[in-house]
C-alpha cells in the first residue's frame, strides 16, 4: 500500500508511504490517498486526520515518470478526485511537513487547517519550470494565506521558500524541530479531538463556506490550464530535461 493509517484516540494519522520515490504522487498513491480521506470522512469515531510522509521527504510532488507516460486505463478517482475531496473534507486537517514538499506536496498545506513543518524542510511550487501551471486551488488559497506578492512570487518563481518562510508567509503555523514535528502535530490533534465532532464541522464548515466556490473555480481552472499544457513544448522539454539530467533549456521555445 502506498498509504499507511492508524488511529489515536479520535485522531486518523495517513501517511504517505512511498518514500523511495520521495513520497511522489503516483497514481495509485492518489487513488488510495483519496481513499483515506473517505474512509475517516465517513467514520464517526475519527474527528481529526493527521496528514504526513515517511521517509525523510513529505512528498516530492507529481511523479515525473507517470507524467511522462499517461495511463491508458483511467484511474478511480485521480488528481481532481483527491483535490475534491480534501477541499470538501469536513473535519480539521492537520498536516506535518516532516520533509521537503513540492508540487502538490506544497499547495496541500493551503488546503489544510493547520500545516506543522520540520526544521530544515522546504517547499517549492515547480510548475513554471515544468512548463505547466499551479494546481490544488493554490491560485486561491496562497495569495489569501500569504497576500498577492509573496504568492506571485512562490507560485511563478519556482524557487524554494524555507520552512521559517513558510511559517512568516502564513502558510505554516509552527516551524518544529523534526524529532518533535510529530508531538506537536498530535498535541494540537489531541485538543481538537476531546471536543465535540458537530461542533468541528459546523464551524469548519462556516470557516470554509466563504471560499468553497473560489476554491472550485480556481481548481477547475487550473485543471483546464495544466490539460492545455501537458506535453506542449516547454512540458515536454522539462520533463526529457528530467531523464537526461540537466537543466531544462526554454529559449528557443
Amino acid at each position: 500500500m502506498t498509504v499507511n493509517t492508524r488511529d489515536d484516540n479520535g485522531i486518523r494519522i495517513v501517511e504517505m508511504n512511498r518514500p523511495e520515490a520521495l513520497n511522489a504522487f503516483s497514481r495509485q498513491l492518489m487513488d488510495d490517498l483519496c481513499d483515506a480521506f473517505i474512509d475517516a470522512r465517513d467514520d464517526d469515531a475519527i474527528k481529526v486526520v493527521v496528514l504526513t510522509g515517511a521517509g525523510r521527504a513529505f512528498s516530492a510532488g507529481a511523479d515525473l515518470i507517470e507524467m511522462a507516460n499517461p495511463p491508458s486505463t483511467p484511474t478511480k478517482h485521480g488528481f481532481p478526485g483527491l483535490i475534491d475531496v480534501v477541499v470538501d473534507f469536513p473535519k480539521p486537517l492537520i498536516v506535518a511537513v516532516n520533509g521537503v514538499g513540492v508540487g502538490v506536496g506544497a499547495t496541500i498545506a493551503g488546503l489544510a487547517d493547520l500545516t506543522f513543518i520540520a526544521e530544515g524542510a522546504r517547499l517549492r511550487c515547480p510548475f513554471s519550470a515544468l512548463g505547466l501551471t499551479a494546481e490544488a486551488a493554490s491560485t486561491y488559497t496562497f495569495p489569501r494565506l500569504m497576500g498577492h506578492q509573496r504568492a506571485s512570487w512562490f507560485l511563478l518563481s519556482a524557487e524554494w521558500i524555507s520552512a521559517e518562510d513558510a511559517v512568516h508567509a502564513g502558510l505554516a503555523l509552527e516551524c518544529c524541530a523534526p524529532d518533535v514535528l510529530m508531538d506537536r502535530a498530535l498535541t494540537h490533534a489531541r485538543v481538537l479531538a476531546a471536543l465535540p465532532l458537530a461542533s468541528l464541522r459546523m464551524t469548519k464548515d462556516l470557516l470554509m463556506a466563504p471560499h468553497r466556490e473560489g476554491m472550485r473555480t480556481a481548481i477547475k481552472a487550473e485543471i483546464d490550464g495544466l490539460a492545455s499544457m501537458v506535453m506542449q513544448p516547454a512540458n515536454v522539454e522539462a520533463l526529457t530535461a528530467f531523464a537526461e539530467k540537466r537543466d531544462p533549456d526554454f529559449t528557443n521555445l
